[in-house]
């Protein structure tokens, strides 16, 4: 009883300190994609992606967040949806949106919770998103010209959006139409179970997020929980490939809703260093 008496304090402090690790504090994680159809002029460009922040503040005025950024040294960043919920202050993000598009362009995308909240809710959100320079993809996209040569910035809104939204399908189909049948198309999205879908479509990289890391992870195994709360779901975090197309899944800042407590799965801004391929 003793022995356990003894090793009861530094036990809790160990379990304490990797509770606060785990979820009060930011890493980064570089993932090189490789691609043929990327221009070589845009070889080396970096994109830093936010996803399932959930309204969350690390540090005073996000400067934790804000800081973890700046040392990604990215060229852009993507905001992958469910950058807020229906319990966050909107006015709260105001200083993480200027700190962001004061480093980089910033390009945002809905996820599910964004159409969980309250029209008012999400239309303050939006009108945030404008007056801090973010540029919001709402099923859209517009190009990013570099020595003559292009890639295709687009985005999606999450399948909670509205009925009647434009269709990745239909989407796709105007940028082919548009910029031609071999156009590098970035995808900003939110789920990460639709790899089939833009495999099919053809789009080069997709970047999401939505998992939570699958909220607790266990050495050798990965995520344990998927977003339906299932066991030990195929796509969690990292890089995964089906056909040309390829897609980055971030772990995500936030906790779930049912599953608060992350587990093993530090909050995550991922940075993706594209690279062109010789064909």
């Amino acid at each position: 009883m003793k022995k356990i008496c003894r090793w009861l304090p530094p036990l809790l402090a160990l379990t304490g300190g990797l509770l606060w690790l785990g979820n009060c504090t930011v890493g980064s994680t570089t993932i090189p994609v490789k691609s043929a159809s990327l221009p070589e002029v845009f070889s080396g460009l970096r994109i830093s992606v936010i996803a399932d922040l959930h309204g969350r503040c690390f540090g005073k005025e996000h400067e934790m967040l804000l800081d973890a950024v700046r040392k990604q040294a990215p060229d852009l960043i993507a905001l992958c949806g469910d950058l807020a919920d229906e319990d966050t202050k909107i006015d709260s993000l105001k200083p993480l949106l200027e700190g962001l598009t004061a480093i980089a362009p910033v390009f945002y995308v809905t996820g599910n919770h964004e159409w969980v909240m309250t029209h008012s809710q999400r239309q303050t959100l939006f009108a945030l998103l404008e007056q801090t320079g973010v540029t919001r993809l709402e099923n859209s996209w517009q190009l990013a010209e570099k020595d003559g040569a292009a890639i295709v910035l687009a985005g999606v809104d999450d399948p909670n959006g509205p009925a009647d939204q434009k269709k990745p399908d239909r989407l796709v189909e105007q940028i082919r139409s548009c910029c031609g049948e071999d156009a590098f198309i970035l995808m900003l999205a939110h789920r990460n179970d639709q790899l089939d879908l833009w495999a099919e479509l053809g789009v080069d990289l997709v970047l999401c997020g939505h998992a939570h890391g699958g909220i607790v992870r266990l050495p050798f195994v990965g995520g344990v929980f998927g977003t339906h709360y299932e066991f030990f779901p195929e796509y969690t975090a990292g890089l995964y490939e089906k056909g040309k197309t390829q897609m980055a899944l971030s772990r995500g800042l936030g906790g779930s809703r049912r599953l608060p407590l992350r587990i093993g799965n530090r909050p995550e801004i991922l940075l993706v260093e594209l690279e062109a391929e010789k064909a």
